[in-house]
């Protein structure tokens, strides 16, 4: 609190997350409340619930065009256009300084419109949401995986870990089948349907398919010659692969990736930042696991009898927290860089509104200033607010400040 950049930031950045939450009631095509031929709707709520699968549309609101509606009474949102309608009078790069062809100054363009006539204040609305979506939810994902590998790596060592051969032996067999029947053979799925249900999917037939082998490593470890127990070099197997990770250029392997992803979306990039950011993650948690692992408290675990689980989870953990929160802050910001590069360069992001599609339209008419200006202060924006909230978090954490 005293970091008064790392403050204000964090203000700004609540105030942000309010804009992306009620985005729908700042932007879009849709009355927020309206009366016909006496009957009282809201049709933004009606449309959460339809995509939700909660109600659907009858007739005559299917396909209704809801401009040309006689209303008795209409409340529309601040700015009456979704990221996507297309103002037909006012196409072909309107300044937000030019004379458009509204019917009121209630649909003026306020921010100007790209060549289709696509509303800009709107799809900036629309590009926050996808650049707070892709920042959180590929370094939540990056999280889980750096937090996994960097706590066994860190609190085992090369030689905490001991098992016998048949679990070995169970654990890397459920390993490759449950990344083949949770991703690899369900990308389809994971980049068409709703992603975070996808994920939990997945993460659970990886559950489902671990338990099962569970038992299997159980039974076959009593052969003779898979009961031998050995030390499994947890560390020394995680931080090979971290090297490999870190050695391939980021950008290029989401490129390469997002090239040959059958059906790219914005859930796909998620997927691969995600699986690419979690290097730094791992790397910090193992550094403080090892620092840790041999004081009192976790010694005192282990003489009490608690398992590996519970001590690595409930006491380890915690206490190494605090440095990656810091990494975290920082990966969401590279994060939401490498959207707007990608997007800018028109890689992998469907048909998704974000700040650097915006960017990547201004090359089509260089006078269209409005096109750069502000997707380009946006982006510097959002990235500097958690810049500095990693910065506050770092004097927070640090000891020596």
């Amino acid at each position: 609190m005293r970091n008064k950049g790392a403050k204000w930031s964090v203000r700004a950045l609540l105030f942000l997350f309010l804009i992306a939450l009620f985005g729908d009631f700042l932007a879009g095509s849709l009355p927020i409340y309206c009366k016909i031929n006496g009957q009282t709707y809201f049709p933004v709520f009606k449309n959460y619930a339809v995509d939700l699968g909660l109600a659907q549309w009858n007739p005559p609101f299917q396909n209704m065009d809801w401009r040309t509606v006689d209303y008795d009474q209409v409340v529309y949102p601040l700015i009456p256009y979704a990221a996507t309608t297309m103002d037909a009078k006012n196409r072909s790069f309107k300044s937000p300084f030019d004379k458009q062809d509204v019917a009121s100054t209630k649909f003026k363009h306020w921010l100007g419109t790209d060549g289709l006539g696509r509303d800009v204040a709107a799809a900036m609305i629309a590009g926050l949401r996808t650049a707070l979506k892709v920042g959180l939810l590929s370094m939540l994902l990056a999280s889980i995986i750096g937090l996994t590998l960097g706590g066994l790596a860190g609190y085992f060592g090369d030689d905490g870990l001991e098992i016998s051969l048949g679990r070995l032996l169970a654990n890397m067999i459920a390993l490759i089948i449950s990344l083949h029947f949770a991703f690899i053979a369900r990308t389809y799925a994971l980049t068409e349907g709703v992603f975070m249900l996808e994920i939990a999917k997945s993460i659970g037939i990886v559950v489902f398919i671990f338990f099962i082998f569970h038992f299997f490593g159980k039974w076959i470890e009593r052969l003779p010659f898979l009961s031998k127990v050995v030390a499994f070099p947890v560390d020394i197997v995680v931080m090979r692969v971290v090297e490999v990770m870190s050695s391939i250029p980021g950008l290029l392997l989401i490129l390469a990736i997002a090239m040959i992803v059958p059906t790219p979306s914005i859930f796909t990039i998620i997927l691969i930042i995600g699986v690419i950011s979690w290097t730094n993650i791992t790397r910090f948690v193992r550094a403080e696991l090892l620092k840790i692992r041999n004081l009192e408290y976790i010694q005192a675990a282990k003489a009490m009898g608690f398992s590996h689980g519970r001590t690595l989870l409930r006491h380890a953990l915690p206490n190494a927290i605090g440095p990656v929160l810091i990494t975290i802050a920082f990966g969401i910001a590279g994060a939401i860089l490498t959207e707007a590069t990608l997007s800018f360069l028109g890689i992998g992001m469907g048909t998704d509104v974000t700040w650097g599609s915006l960017l990547r339209n201004a090359r089509q008419e260089r006078s269209a200033w409005w096109l750069a200006v502000f997707p380009g202060l946006a982006i510097f924006g959002l990235v500097l607010i958690f810049n500095l909230i990693g910065e506050g978090l770092k004097e927070a954490i640090d000891s020596r400040e």
